[in-house]
């Protein structure tokens, strides 16, 4: 035996490899976006300067965890869900496990995305992160927004899941 390690090994260390870039690269992602909104929305977040229609107090804002709906973040959310489905149009490949990575990652990116647009947002920073400052996230826990929690405790599921081994036999 050359005490070479299973194949079930490398391939979890390609595995837990090929994760922790895809995270690396999502944050990233989430990094530019944060910027790119910092530029767009300035001081005022949740595009409340915004020239955007707004939905309030219908059964639907439940699903954006209590927050008005606005055009923008609808389009914008729906942009980048067509962003990272992208790939599998490219590669004309399509499973369960490539729609269960995509989108945990969508979910981990807006959470990065947020986050980062608080602490780099020169009207904000990481001081100013709580409920007295931040009237549009309307549940907060563990001094996050519940939604940060909720997306990022589904986004890993849905990671680690689309990563795990796959048993034959």
């Amino acid at each position: 035996m050359s005490g070479a390690a299973p194949v079930t090994g490398r391939w979890m260390d390609r595995a837990g490899f090929q994760a922790s870039a895809l995270l690396l690269w999502v944050c990233l992602l989430g990094l530019m976006f944060a910027q790119v909104e910092i530029q767009i929305e300035g001081s005022s977040g949740w595009a409340a300067n915004l020239p955007t229609w707004r939905l309030d107090g219908s059964w639907l804002n439940s699903f954006w965890g209590g927050k008005t709906i606005t055009g923008y973040h609808v389009w914008v959310f729906s942009f980048m869900a067509l962003v990272f489905h992208l790939p599998l149009f490219v590669s004309g490949a399509w499973s369960w496990r490539l729609e269960a990575r995509i989108i945990g990652c969508i979910m981990v990116f807006w959470i990065v995305e947020d986050f980062l647009w608080f602490v780099l947002n020169p009207a904000f920073g990481l001081g100013l992160f709580s409920p007295a400052n931040i009237p549009w996230h309307k549940h907060w826990m563990m001094g996050v927004p519940v939604d940060y929690v909720i997306s990022l405790a589904l986004g890993f599921g849905l990671l680690a899941w689309s990563y795990r081994a796959v048993r034959r036999g």
